[in-house]
């Protein structure tokens, strides 16, 4: 009888182990994914952060050309540029090829 009470006990200690083995595979497997994913989490957030900052320095340009847009020296630019307008009492050379 003391022989069957051993195997007893030594399966049930054997039971245990493997099922705490098993939770600590179950939790090593779930760090190394969530180790991953962090990860990925990571790279896409500096991507977005690098966004971002583009888009902020955008942003300025697109702020700095409105002013420079509605400056006397740019409307003149145009004027003459593009409509080909000129001052009256200013005189325009031309070159003959």
């Amino acid at each position: 009888m003391a022989t069957v009470r051993r195997s007893k006990k030594g399966t049930g200690t054997g039971i245990i182990v493997f099922v705490v083995l098993c939770i600590f595979g179950i939790v090593a497997f779930g760090k190394v994914r969530l180790e991953e994913r962090k990860k990925e989490l990571n790279l896409k957030k500096d991507s977005l952060e690098k966004q971002i900052e583009e888009e902020n320095e955008r942003a300025e340009d697109i702020k700095n050309l409105e002013a420079y847009v509605q400056t006397k020296k740019y409307i003149e630019k145009i004027a003459r540029e593009q409509l080909g307008l000129v001052y009256e009492d200013e005189i325009i050379l031309k070159e003959d090829d």
